[in-house]
């Protein structure tokens, strides 16, 4: 590592150590709150709460240091803040829900450390495309094997003994691997307008093939297993990915186009997709009707409720909104503290993508390029959706806010995508400063 390279290095890793340090105080800070709310007395667990909270983000910042010491600073703490809010607001729901999400945090960043350990080099993927192609449309599948649950509508869990597990969560970082890697080995071929030959406007089908394969896949999951969250973020995942690989705009003009008449011909044809737009559209009429608009009513209620700075944590009502630890957390967050609060939770978000899209322009190859922007726009996306579901901007739904909500799939996909970008973002800071040391070398 060249001198440049390691005063970055130390730099960043003092940044990344300090804003930890100040998000744990932050988020013991908030779990003290939680329990004044509830019970007027501070937890007796305040202390080994806030020892735990260091002590895990702190073992990720040493594999950070040790594993990928040029990454980006800001990854890695807004991450761990914006779990621990997550945190505080489910043991403030249920403390037995709390337990299980803690051990999900340790396995996700147990998860973190080892990917940082197996991955190191981000182009050493492109090899395994078809592979991790194949493995997520298994993944894809695999509910509609016995394994699978119906659970609020939806056929996207597997049930492993007492544990229910949802294999989607990993099958994107599996297909934003594969495209990022097809659009690299074809980006030539995808940009030319060769077909129909009496007008061309688009590449030759048989290049355009396994991307369409995979839009047919997100179609599929929209009709045979009524995700409508995962199928939105699938098909704008390949949507973006292809736009940024090629740079022709083109492609977002057919892929939106398409995807809208898909979307229409659903909401005529799949009775759960078309009872999601009656839901959103009108939440009072169905107030009242099983599977009607309670949930959304109820979310809206407390985001009003919570006004300017909330009612506080831990006196808020969160308790009349089913499924709040899962759909609805960023509506338990905007009623007790309110619209500050929810201000800081779009802020963190905003910063990831904002650092995932620095990383993404900073990389030298273009795999890892198109990978981070792959991983931040599944990141951003998925962000976006469930938070505008929830404020009616969308349609509810049902994926969860990442690194936020209860779930012990989603919680684990985050903390591998996270590390893939920390990947990245080092790889591409230790090359950057490499070559600017060989042409200075040269010029000398």
């Amino acid at each position: 590592m060249s001198l440049d390279a390691s005063l970055i290095a130390k730099s960043r890793r003092r940044t990344e150590l300090g804003l930890i340090v100040i998000g744990a105080f932050a988020v013991g800070g908030a779990y003290a709150l939680a329990s004044l709310g509830r019970t007027a007395s501070l937890p007796a667990n305040i202390g080994p709460f806030l020892g735990v909270i260091v002590a895990l983000v702190l073992v990720a910042h040493l594999a950070v240091r040790r594993y990928a010491r040029c990454a980006d600073g800001l990854l890695l703490p807004v991450a761990g803040l914006l779990n621990g809010l997550g945190y505080v607001v489910i043991a403030r729901l249920d403390h037995q829900l709390a337990s299980r999400q803690a051990i999900w945090s340790c396995v996700g960043v147990a998860a973190f450390i080892a990917t940082l350990m197996i991955v190191r080099r981000g182009r050493d993927l492109q090899r395994y495309r078809y592979t991790l192609l194949l493995v997520g449309i298994v993944l894809l599948m695999l509910p509609m094997s016995p394994l699978g649950r119906d659970i609020n509508g939806a056929r996207v869990w597997i049930a492993l003994g007492p544990m229910s597990f949802q294999p989607g969560e990993i099958a994107k970082l599996c297909l934003v691997i594969f495209i990022a890697s097809y659009l690299v080995s074809n980006r030539e071929l995808l940009g030319m307008a060769t077909w129909p030959k009496f007008r061309p406007f688009l590449p030759h089908p048989k290049y355009l093939g396994p991307l369409l394969a995979a839009l047919a896949i997100g179609l599929a999951m929209l009709v045979v297993q009524n995700d409508f969250g995962q199928s939105l973020l699938i098909i704008t995942l390949f949507i973006i990915m292809l736009w940024v690989g090629t740079g022709r705009g083109g492609y977002l003009f057919v892929g939106f186009i398409g995807f809208a008449a898909g979307m229409f011909a659903a909401v005529r044809s799949v009775p759960h997709v078309r009872q999601r737009f009656d839901v959103w559209l009108h939440p009072w009429a169905t107030y009242d009707k099983i599977g009607g608009g309670y949930q959304i009513a109820q979310g809206a209620y407390a985001l009003a409720w919570g006004g300017l700075a909330g009612t506080g944590l831990g006196l808020g009502s969160p308790g009349l909104i089913p499924e709040a630890q899962n759909d609805f957390i960023f509506a338990v967050i905007g009623e007790e503290l309110g619209l500050a609060g929810t201000t800081i939770v779009l802020v963190a978000f905003l910063v990831l993508i904002g650092a995932g899209l620095r990383v993404a322009t900073h990389a030298s190859d273009r795999f890892d390029s198109l990978l981070a922007v792959g991983l931040t726009t599944l990141l951003g996306f998925q962000s976006f959706i469930i938070i505008a579901g929830v404020t009616r901007v969308l349609p509810l739904t049902g994926v969860a806010l990442p690194f936020v909500s209860y779930g012990g799939s989603s919680v684990l996909a985050s903390y591998i995508l996270l590390a893939l970008l920390v990947r990245v973002s080092d790889e591409s800071t230790s090359r950057d400063h490499g070559a600017r040391r060989e042409r200075a070398m040269a010029a000398a």
